[in-house]
């Protein structure tokens, strides 16, 4: 991420906590996105270092017009700032736009939870994981299967935030999206999220330990999403964000031939 591009961001997130929070302002947000994202002339002209923030913002105002006040307010500063490239505009208004749901949610809602339970039935069929992460199918198609598999299972916030996902992957493949978003997500709250993989179940004590000795050690609290894959054998595999901690007996075995081999 280049300099220009955190400071645009810092800018973005701090416009979030003076706006007006509500499923609908993210949801137009996202979409407003979408919509830049698919004119490569819309974003070159809005991503351009050069123009001056006016003469963006003035752009925001034609052509988004229909727009709620607060989602327009909201997309107008983020497009004033100077990014760094196209692609980091569209993650900033990403950004902003799932910040903006997850502030909206009831301190009941777990979205991190429901992205990861959308992941892990993706992950489950292969099928369905080519269907939504294929760059074949319509984004209207990707659309319509998340509403069919998701429905009023998961809260509207989730529902807005994977229906985007499945239209705009930017080249990121789902689990690396889902991933991405639960982060941003429990940042807005203050919180972390920590994927711990085992080869068998861990009972609530022993998550419950694990998750207070892993808040210690990284100074936040974490929300755990905990998965259990038996082709690593035995240890603990554990990820917070890009940091990974590789415990398993699968990884130190493939280091040792790797060892060997040499």
């Amino acid at each position: 991420m280049g300099s220009a591009t955190r400071e645009a961001l810092s800018a973005s997130k701090a416009a979030v906590s003076g706006a007006k929070a509500d499923v609908a302002t993210g949801e137009q947000l996202l979409s407003a996105g979408r919509v830049i994202g698919d004119s490569a002339q819309l974003l070159a002209a809005l991503s351009d270092s050069s123009a001056e923030a006016a003469s963006k913002t003035a752009v925001i105002d034609s052509l988004f017009g229909s727009l709620g006040a607060s989602a327009k307010s909201l997309l107008g500063t983020v497009v004033s700032q100077r990014w760094s490239s196209g692609d980091d505009l569209l993650a900033g208004i990403e950004e902003v736009g799932f910040r903006v749901l997850a502030r909206s949610a009831s301190a009941s809602t777990a979205i991190e939870k429901e992205l990861f339970a959308f992941g892990a039935a993706v992950a489950s069929n292969a099928e369905l994981e080519l269907a939504v992460g294929s760059k074949l199918g319509s984004a209207a198609s990707k659309s319509a299967l998340v509403t069919t598999l998701v429905g009023t299972k998961a809260s509207p916030q989730t529902v807005a935030i994977l229906d985007h996902l499945v239209q705009q992957p930017r080249g990121r493949r789902i689990a690396a999206l889902l991933r991405a978003a639960a982060s941003i997500v429990a940042d807005e709250a203050g919180l972390a999220v920590a994927t711990v993989t085992t080869a068998t179940a861990i009972d609530a004590k022993q998550l419950t330990r694990l998750a207070a000795a892993l808040s210690k050690s990284s100074g936040r609290e974490l929300r755990i999403n905990h998965v259990i894959d038996p082709a690593i054998v035995g240890g603990v595999r554990v990820q917070i964000g890009d940091e990974v901690t590789d415990g398993t007996i699968a990884t130190k075995l493939t280091e040792l031939r790797l060892q060997l081999a040499s």
